[in-house]
């Protein structure tokens, strides 16, 4: 009898814990495949086949947010899968949507190199998922710029500028009136100047075109005001939720100031320089034959090409190659495919490669002189390890005791994520200027009013006044020749 009483008394809870144990496992076993899981099948698929094991931190935290149609800015470090963060709810939404022609996501980019780069990662994607993937840019020809006019692409690569271009066009403005995303990535490179006043007035008048908002997502690794650059990215007065992971990988960096020595003496003979600047070159050349694939940074293009022509003088056999904006577009390719493949040992750029351009396993990045930035040391560094989970190692070479100092203080800055304040200009007439004619072209005749509504919007342009735009506009029409007849 007591027995019973007892099974009686406990039977209850014992099923509640038995029943709760798979319920809790299950919960446990898909709490990691719980944000894929919200992405439609097809999407899911591919990410097996890719072998995405499960979400990075920002993909968990961002994939929920852009699914339920907020803007978004996704601050993270190089190589935690902001890319797909982005791009896999918009692929997951793209195939739910009505399927009507016309661009329906622009992928903006600051650079042409940036540009093939998202190509070539996101083309496997869209293939398989039956999507039209386009890149246009300075650098497309012809032929596959009427392609476009005549059957636009579902998601367009491209940059500011050449957004600019498509505004002109009367086909492309129709395409464009499909528009339902845009994602602005490295968005910190167009905050502080005027590309980005132009990028952001030229947005408004896409909303004008399309009759109604879109939704916004800006990716970036280094941000140091992430207030102020979230409203650049979506427009005066509106919501925008900001996704801050912090530095999950490990940085290491190392300042050093090369001595001369007898031996650099008699290789700066050899290299006609100073022995100064040869004991830099064989501090980079040991690097390099250290290490499987070396980034070395300048900060000039000058520079650049007098460490490349050093380099050829002293061992025209040794596998190290330049990249920068002014070079033509077969000798970029060259240069990055080399890189890739194993190649070169080294390749000396600027700017050019600094943004998050998948250029293989860099086991090292060399800073030649103080990049004078914390935001833009941590942003090269970021070059190495450039996978998820890996050590991002960076050397800086100094090329006196001031510029050694004051890279020590950047590099002690920069493992402090201590970044600069992101300052965005205010409403610079030249780009209003610019934007007042483009608006012409498309419409003869503007009312004050129209020009007022559209840059109010815009968030450089949040201060502006009526008698702003009639500055602009007297200029206009005063200069010679004249742009525009205002009465």
């Amino acid at each position: 009898m007591e027995l019973v009483k007892y099974a009686k008394k406990f039977l209850p809870l014992i099923l509640r814990i038995i029943f709760s144990i798979p319920e809790v496992y299950l919960r446990l076993q898909n709490s990691s495949e719980s944000v894929f899981g919200m992405l439609v099948k097809p999407v899911r698929r591919l990410i097996e086949q890719k072998g995405f094991p499960e979400p990075t931190e920002p993909q968990e935290k961002t994939i929920p947010k852009i699914l339920e149609g907020k803007n978004v800015l996704l601050i993270s470090p190089t190589a935690t899968g902001k890319t797909e963060a982005a791009f896999l709810p918009l692929l997951s939404m793209l195939l739910q949507a009505q399927q009507t022609p016309g661009i329906k996501v622009l992928y903006i980019t600051p650079l042409r190199a940036l540009n093939r780069d998202m190509l070539e990662r996101l083309e496997w994607w869209c293939n398989n998922l039956d999507i039209k993937l386009a890149v246009r840019h300075g650098d497309t020809d012809t032929k596959e710029r009427t392609r476009q006019s005549r059957s636009p692409p579902d998601v367009l690569i491209t940059t500011p500028e050449t957004l600019q271009a498509m505004l002109s066009g009367w086909l492309l403005r129709q395409h464009l009136q499909s528009l339902r995303w845009v994602v602005i990535d490295e968005v910190h490179e167009l905050a502080d100047n005027k590309r980005g006043s132009q990028l952001s007035l030229a947005l408004e008048r896409v909303r004008n075109l399309a009759h109604t908002d879109f939704q916004m997502i800006g990716l970036s690794a280094t941000i140091g005001t992430p207030q102020k650059v979230a409203q650049f990215l979506v427009g005066n007065n509106r919501p925008v939720e900001i996704i801050r992971v912090p530095v999950a990988k490990m940085v290491r960096l190392q300042v050093i100031f090369p001595q001369p020595t007898e031996e650099d003496v008699h290789l700066a003979g050899q290299l006609y320089t100073h022995p100064e600047v040869a004991a830099r070159l064989r501090a980079i050349r040991d690097y390099m034959r250290a290490h499987k694939s070396v980034l070395l940074f300048t900060n000039t293009r000058s520079v650049s090409e007098v460490l490349a022509s050093r380099f050829k003088v002293w061992d025209i056999n040794f596998p190290v190659s330049i990249h920068h904006g002014s070079l033509a577009k077969p000798s970029r390719i060259a240069a990055e495919t080399g890189l890739k493949r194993g190649d070169l040992k080294g390749l000396i750029a600027t700017s050019s490669l600094e943004l998050g351009i998948d250029v293989g396993r860099i086991d090292l990045v060399i800073q030649y002189m103080s990049p004078r930035q914390v935001s833009r040391l941590i942003q090269r560094v970021g070059r190495a390890g450039h996978r998820v989970g890996r050590v991002a190692k960076g050397v800086i070479i100094g090329m006196d005791s001031d510029d050694t100092l004051e890279a020590l203080v950047t590099a002690r800055r920069a493992l402090k994520e201590e970044l600069e304040p992101v300052e965005v200009p205010q409403k610079p007439y030249d780009a209003l200027t610019h934007q007042i004619a483009g608006l012409l072209l498309k419409k003869r005749r503007l009312a004050f009013t129209e020009i007022l509504e559209v840059a109010q919007n815009a968030y450089p342009y949040r201060d502006i006044t009526m008698e702003d735009v009639e500055k602009a506009l007297r200029y206009m029409h005063e200069r010679f020749p004249r742009l525009a007849w205002v009465s």
